[in-house]
C-alpha cells in the first residue's frame, strides 16, 4: 500500500505548524501512521514558536547540491528543504504531511500526481495581530509577511481548506478528520 503526500499552505501566522502538532499528538488511526517531517531551514532555532533543523546557509546548500532534499524553496531569504527520506515513508504506506510554501505547488503537483493540496484560511485581521504577536520577525520582514497575506487570502484549487478561526482543536480535528479519509 503506497502512502500520500500532504501540503499544507497558509500564510504567516495562520497556524499551520501548531495544527500539524495538533494532528500528530492526536493522531490514534493505527491503518497508517502519519508523518508530520521537520523542515530544515536557514534560520536560528526558535523552540518556543517553531520545531525545525537550524541550519546554516552552507549547510542547506552542501545538503542540497548532495540530493538530500525532495522539496525545497526560499522565502523572504530563508531557505527551506525537506529531507528525501519521506520519500521513503511514503513508499510504505505512510501518510505524510508537510509545510510548504505555495510558490512550490505547481511544480510539486507535477512531480506528486496524487498528493493533496490544505490551504488554512484565516481573516486577514487575525492574520496580522498573529503575524505581530509571535514576535519572530523584524518591522521590515513583518511588513513583508502582511502585504503577501494581502494578496494571498485564499488557494484556487486547494483540495481541502481549514478555517483557523477557532480553537487550535477545531482546526487540528478538521485536519485528522481529513487525513483519516485516506486510510
Amino acid at each position: 500500500m503506497v502512502g500520500r503526500l500532504f501540503l499544507i499552505v497558509g500564510n504567516s501566522g495562520s497556524g499551520k505548524d501548531s495544527i500539524l502538532e495538533y494532528a500528530a499528538d492526536h493522531w490514534d488511526d493505527t491503518r497508517r501512521d502519519l508523518i508530520v517531517p521537520k523542515r530544515y531551514i536557514t534560520r536560528p532555532a526558535s523552540p518556543d514558536t517553531e520545531d525545525y533543523h537550524s541550519v546554516t546557509r552552507d549547510e542547506y546548500e552542501q545538503m542540497d547540491t548532495a540530493g538530500d532534499f525532495f522539496l525545497g524553496w526560499e522565502s523572504y531569504g530563508i531557505l527551506y528543504g525537506v529531507h528525501r527520506d519521506v520519500l521513503r515513508d511514503i513508499e510504505k504506506g505512510k501518510l505524510a504531511i508537510v509545510n510548504v510554501s505555495r510558490q512550490i505547488i505547481e511544480e510539486s503537483k507535477k512531480r506528486f500526481p496524487t498528493m493533496k493540496i490544505i490551504f488554512v484560511w484565516v481573516p486577514l485581521e487575525l492574520t496580522i495581530q498573529r503575524i505581530k504577536d509571535r514576535g519572530r520577525e523584524n518591522e521590515e520582514q513583518m511588513h513583508k509577511r502582511i502585504q503577501r497575506a494581502r494578496k494571498n487570502q485564499d488557494l484556487p484549487g486547494a483540495d481541502f481548506i481549514i478555517e483557523n478561526t477557532g480553537t487550535i482543536e477545531e482546526a487540528g480535528s478538521a485536519l485528522i478528520e481529513y487525513l483519516v479519509s485516506f486510510c
